[in-house]
Parts: structure tokens; sequence; C-alpha cells
């Protein structure tokens, strides 16, 4: 390999009687190696710095601050849930009084997606540009703002216009939490503490759903994105009640900022258990490298990206395409009064909430893979059973739509915790952010096909999403790499 050279003057006297009269010598100085030498140094300097970071967060005891910074980020997650389902249960009483088609009704419930699509990759390259904490907020405001505007939307253009701006908040802040959630938690135990906080999401579904039972009738539609509003006071305090994630900033260079954010946490933590924190232990060995595509499709991630972008797919083209189209079949296939399609609903997300709760409790002791695969079979199951046997009864639709969401919550929030902990720190946000992508899309298309459906049976509609669960069940079963109880640096070096 041909070496770089500079030649620089040396101060070295030459001996008497030369011919040139020269007072310095030239010598050569390897310039290349010097700077290699350099940016070795400095990349060691990093490298120990997430190294010890990680060492310190692995021996942090789950604490009641862990659990107020779960509280915080989950008060923000459920307005989340609210206000992303919100419009399932103000659509039965705007299809009438602005005679909406079946195909509006599908726009409408989708438009909120192609911004959430959107509002993922955007919000996903903020985390990972400027902090994890800084775009959650950013997030929480505009969702917020834009949910006050739908409450004074003034017909289907306007509603769709807010809709589709709220959309980008809400693709943003539910997968950035999870990063960060994910990130301040040490391995034993990250699957149970993280879908605690997950659950937070669907019980944000179930408020939806008890609150819009009572506000819509009583109240008025309007109502129901004034509540979803609430949550712009909590974006005003976020940043100030939260430390940045001090994985990010110790893989971006920023070691200052990294160990007073470690220490803050250290201190809260020791104030909370009353006893001092064990030595911290070695635990991995990290290499520094910037981020590229290679972290998502290079020969490491690329197959464990596919399955992901799968399940993501697969678990909410079920759970939109069934779950938001609930309470208007209700109403209009079946003509049950308005109160009761509402309590239906609420009956089929309740259920979910059940599902998520069982999984948390027992993810780390099954794992993920099993989980994951049994449940997307479950949902199989269950509606391809529903269209063998015919939907011909209210009491029937909700009875085995039911189960298949107990089984489909399960990987609503089963995909926030498995998803960051496929992917590096330097390219934690920007993976999570692209695989819900998927999540968007499928929840722009799910309710949309259901609107073209309909009109030809709902028995074919519920095989539709059958077969799809059960092709996702085999691949996960197959594919899924298992992640339980091992350090995220471990996992995605």
């Amino acid at each position: 390999m041909t070496e770089a050279f500079v030649y620089d003057a040396i101060r070295t006297p030459r001996g008497k009687g030369k011919k040139d009269g020269s007072l310095y010598e030239v010598k050569p100085v390897n310039l290349l190696a010097g700077v290699l030498d350099e940016l070795q140094r400095r990349n060691d300097l990093d490298t120990s710095k997430v190294d010890d970071v990680v060492s310190r967060i692995e021996r942090l005891p789950i604490s009641s601050w862990h659990v107020k910074a779960r509280v915080i980020i989950g008060i923000a997650t459920f307005f989340d849930a609210f206000d992303a389902l919100a419009i399932a249960f103000v659509l039965p009483v705007l299809v009438p009084l602005w005679k909406l088609t079946s195909p509006q009704v599908g726009l409408m419930i989708s438009v909120g997606y192609l911004g959430q699509l959107f509002g993922a990759l955007l919000f996903s390259w903020l985390a990972q540009r400027f902090g994890r904490v800084k775009a959650m907020v950013w997030s929480v405001l505009l969702f917020s703002v834009m949910s006050l505007g739908c409450a004074f939307a003034w017909d289907y253009q306007s509603l769709l216009v807010f809709r589709t701006l709220q959309g980008f908040g809400l693709g943003g802040e539910v997968p950035i939490a999870a990063v960060y959630i994910s990130e301040i938690t040490r391995a034993k135990g990250r699957g149970r503490f993280v879908l605690l906080y997950e659950l937070i999401f669907p019980i944000g579904l179930v408020g939806a759903a008890l609150l819009g039972s009572w506000v819509v009738p009583n109240l008025g539609w309007h109502y129901m994105f004034l509540v979803g509003a609430v949550p712009a006071i909590l974006a005003l305090f976020m940043q100030r009640l939260l430390p940045e994630s001090p994985r990010w900033l110790a893989v971006g260079g920023r070691n200052d900022e990294a160990e007073a954010s470690m220490a803050y946490i250290e201190r809260e933590t020791e104030k909370a258990s009353g006893k001092p924190l064990p030595p911290a232990q070695p635990v991995v060995s990290t290499r520094q490298q910037p981020a590229s595509w290679s972290d998502l499709f290079g020969p490491r991630y690329l197959r464990r990206t596919l399955v992901v972008w799968l399940m993501w797919f697969a678990a909410y083209l079920i759970t939109y395409g069934l779950t938001v189209w609930l309470p208007t079949i209700y109403r209009t296939v079946f003509h049950l009064p308005l109160a009761l399609s509402l309590q239906y609903g609420l009956i089929t997300q309740v259920v979910g909430l059940l599902g998520t709760l069982t999984c948390a409790l027992t993810i780390d002791y099954f794992g993920r893979r099993p989980w994951f695969a049994t449940a997307f079979a479950g949902a199989a199951i269950a509606l391809c059973v529903l269209w063998f046997m015919g939907a011909s009864t209210p009491e029937r639709v909700l009875a085995m739509v039911s189960i298949a969401f107990f089984f489909s919550s399960v990987l609503s929030i089963g995909v926030y915790l498995y998803t960051p902990e496929l992917y590096p720190t330097r390219a934690r946000a920007m993976g999570v952010g692209v695989a819900t992508a998927w999540l968007r899309l499928a929840s722009m298309i799910g309710p949309s096909v259901v609107g073209l459906m309909i009109g030809g049976g709902l028995e074919n509609v519920f095989l539709a999403f059958g077969l799809i669960a059960a092709i996702a069940a085999v691949v996960t079963a197959v594919l899924a790499v298992e992640t339980n109880g091992r350090v995220l640096e471990e996992v995605s070096p």
C-alpha cells in the first residue's frame, strides 16, 4: 500500500562544507498513520464511554424513578392511543350527519394513518439526530394541537386535513417512546417492564371506548377531540422531567452529557431504593461505527428486518382493519342502536387489554418468538372459524372478533418491545421508525379494504385477515430472532 507522507523541515544542522549550504535537513513523516492513530484513540474513548454506560444501566434495579419515567411517557402514549381511536367513535355520528359513503369513511380512517406513516419516518430521524426526548416533545405537541383543530372541523374536507396533520404527531410519539424506555432499562426483566409501559396504549384504546360511548351520545362528537388536546400541557414539561437517553448520548460521542444523564438516573435510583448501587461490572465490549443502511439491510440485520416488517404489517392490518370499523359495522350492517354499537366496541377493547396484560406478565418466561407465533396462530384460528360459521349475528361477530383481538393485541404491543431490541443504538430510532411505517401502511390499507369488501359479505373480510395471520405465524415461528434476557448491545452490536 502506498504510504502518504508529508515532508517537514526538521531543524537538524548539516555538516560544514556542504555544497548546497542548507541549514536544515528534510525528513519524511507518515501523516496517515498519525491521523489514524488519533482517530483510533478517540474511538477507543467513545467506545469506552458506551461500555461504561451499558454496565451502569445493567446494575440499576427497577425503581420508582423508572416507574415515574414510564408514567410520564405513558400519559402521552395514552392520549396517542386515545386520539388514534377517537375517530371510530365519532364516525357513527358523522356518517348520517354528513351523509358519508363507505369509501369516504374508509378514506377518513386511512388518511390519519398516512400522516402517521410520514410522521414515523420524520420523528425517527429527528430522534436519531436531536435526541429521544426532544422528538417525543415535538410529536406530542403536534398531535395535541391538531386534535384541537379536529374539534372545530366544519365539514368532511376540513376534518380530513386535520386528521392527516394529527397523524404526523401520532406516528412519531409511540415508537420513539418505546426506544427510550428500552434504552434506560436493563436486560433482566426488560420484557415485563417495557410491556407494562406499553399497556398504556391499549388502556388508551379502552379509555377512548369508555369516553366515546358516553361523550359522543351525551355531549357531541366535538368533545372527543377536545379531550385529545389535553397532552399539549404535558409537552411543556416533559423535557424538564426526563433526562436524555445516556446510551444515545454516548454513542454520539457526547460523553460529558452522557455522564451527566447517567449520574442523574443513578442518583434518582439510589434515592428511590434507599441503598447504594452495586459496583458496575463489564457487560459488553462494543465497537463504534457510524450508522448506515447496513444496520437495517446488512448480512446480520436483513432477515430480522424483513421478519419484523411482516409482523408489524400483519398485526396492525388485523387490529385496525377490524376494530376501527366494528362500531360502524354494528350500526350499519346489524342496525344496532348507537349506544349498543359503542358498548360492543368497548367489550372488544377490554378483551384486548386482557391479552396484553397476559403477555406482559409472561413474556420474559416464555420468550418473544413463542409468544408472537402463538398469538398470530390464535388470531388466524378465530377469524377462520368466523368465516366458516358465518357472520350472521352481531353476537357471533363480537365473540370471535374479540378472541382474535385478544391475540392481535399481544402483537400490537409486543412489536414495540421486540423491534428496539433488534437494532444497534446508532440506528435504533430509525429501525423502529421504518418498521412502524409498515404499521401505518397496514392501518391505511386495512380499513380501506374493509370498506371495499364489506359489500360482498363480512365473511370474506374475516377469511382474508385470517390467512394473513396464518402466514405471519409460520414466518415468525421459523425465522424470528429470540432476544429474551439479552443486553441490547449483545443482540445488536
